[in-house]
């Protein structure tokens, strides 16, 4: 459900209904997703669908009755013994804390099931807090911490290593 709200006034002025559907993201997907990262971001997502091709992943999408992405997440089977480790979550930031989230997780989730995986697990930057509270509301729990680096592309093109600290989190399925 999408919430329709009057800046100027800051209170609620109706409400909008739009359902949604999840599906595999799709090579054909990528140009609409520059929402959730750089060129270098998408470039990395591309080499994942490559493996979901092959069945090591699954890469889902959360799309608009016009078929847009608007939330985007894979999970990854050959990270953790009988788990899926979902990773590189992520939702339009326009349509944050409308549900999108917990569908995309919970969509996660039964195609670990699917798998014959009984364990979720994911890392989350210690510093997102926003992101940790949902995996919480969701059933994560933290169990360790490790640090991640990935590669990140800045505003002028340059790519740079990302460094940070992660709790790890999991939830039995």
């Amino acid at each position: 459900m999408l919430r329709a709200v009057n800046t100027e006034h800051d209170s609620t002025v109706g409400t909008i209904v739009t359902p949604v559907t999840v599906r595999d993201l799709l090579p054909r997907d990528l140009p609409a997703c520059t929402w959730s990262g750089s060129a270098t971001h998408l470039r990395h997502v591309a080499g994942e669908l490559v493996r979901a091709a092959a069945g090591e992943v699954d890469y889902l999408a959360v799309c608009t009755p016009v078929d847009l992405p608007v939330a985007i997440g894979g999970v990854d089977y050959r990270v953790a013994e009988g788990a899926g480790t979902l990773w590189q979550l992520a939702v339009l930031p326009a349509l944050r804390s409308r549900g999108l989230g917990t569908l995309l997780v919970r969509a996660a989730e039964r195609r670990i099931r699917d798998r014959g995986r009984r364990r979720a697990e994911l890392a989350v930057e210690e510093d997102n807090m926003r992101a940790r509270a949902l995996y919480e509301r969701l059933g994560y729990v933290a169990y360790g911490r490790e640090p991640d680096a990935w590669d990140e592309e800045g505003p002028g093109g340059q790519v740079r290593r990302h460094e940070t600290m992660c709790v790890l989190m999991r939830r039995d399925l």
